[in-house]
């Protein structure tokens, strides 16, 4: 795994903190979560009350910031500004990762959607150059994440292709989230875990797993809104045993249940790990 996580190891799980948790998580040190990710927007406007209560968590826990707005594939200027403001978050919560979708939501305007990027060499140059923009304002890596996605215009490369380009020529590191693989894989009928074992392992920073929406047996909704499915946490496991373990991640942003049942899923994630799954068979 690579040093980019100060403070977090490949066999830690984390949770996505979400405001509606704050209080049940301040009360108390929480058993089994090893550090949490937020979305940098949803507290850059709050001071005050908010702020001082985010920066006591992140005295006591290791964080990630996972962006949503960034818009690296965007046809817009990059937002310079708000790479400064991100900057300035980072440093002031020593938080040392932060992670951005493969993906854009923003043409002459927000769009409110997480859309694909053409999988196109064109496309992966661009991207590629405002990765390194990015990185050179932050004075740190950017980890990006491969997107669900339900359509793909202007197609010349495959998914795996055209990620395996953008790391290659931005330099930086992957988010492996394993849910869009799955969902992506039912919904474009390929391998998912051919697409798993394509992936660069020395890229992978760390992983995320989530829950989907069955709409039809071919089409998924990665929603984030129930729990971790079988076959995602199959190819979890399949990705333990390929790439080594990683810091992983559980994502929940609807439907959230109480916090011991949050709980049982990241303990699921760690009977996953390969030293566990061995101990389990002995």
């Amino acid at each position: 795994m690579s040093d980019l996580l100060l403070g977090i190891t490949s066999d830690q799980v984390g949770l996505g903190l979400r405001r509606e948790m704050l209080s049940t998580v301040e009360e108390q040190q929480q058993e089994g979560i090893d550090f949490f990710e937020v979305a940098p927007e949803n507290w850059l406007p709050y001071g005050g009350r908010y702020q001082k209560k985010f920066r006591q968590l992140t005295e006591r826990y290791p964080f990630i910031c996972h962006g949503l707005s960034l818009s690296l594939g965007s046809p817009d200027p990059l937002d310079l500004d708000f790479v400064r403001q991100i900057k300035a978050f980072l440093q002031e919560h020593q938080i040392t990762t932060y992670s951005e979708h493969l993906s854009y939501c923003s043409a002459d305007g927000h769009l409110y959607d997480l859309l694909p990027i053409p999988f196109t060499e064109e496309a992966a140059v661009y991207v590629a150059d405002r990765i390194r923009i990015v990185q050179d304002i932050l004075e740190q890596p950017l980890v990006v994440e491969n997107v669900s996605y339900y359509a793909a215009p202007g197609q010349e490369l495959s998914e795996l292709e055209f990620t395996k380009a953008v790391l290659e020529l931005a330099d930086c590191k992957l988010l492996l989230d394993v849910n869009n693989i799955y969902v992506n894989s039912v919904n474009h009928n390929y391998d998912a875990l051919a697409f798993l074992k394509g992936l660069p392992t020395e890229r992978i920073a760390y992983g995320h797993v989530a829950g989907h929406y069955r709409q039809h047996d071919h089409l998924l909704i990665d929603t984030h809104g129930a729990d971790v499915s079988d076959p995602v946490w199959t190819l979890l496991s399949e990705a333990y045993q390929f790439h080594g373990l990683f810091p992983t991640l559980l994502e929940r942003d609807f439907n959230i249940p109480d916090l011991q049942q949050l709980q049982l899923e990241l303990a699921h994630i760690r009977s996953l790990h390969p030293s566990t799954t061995l101990k389990l068979r002995a």
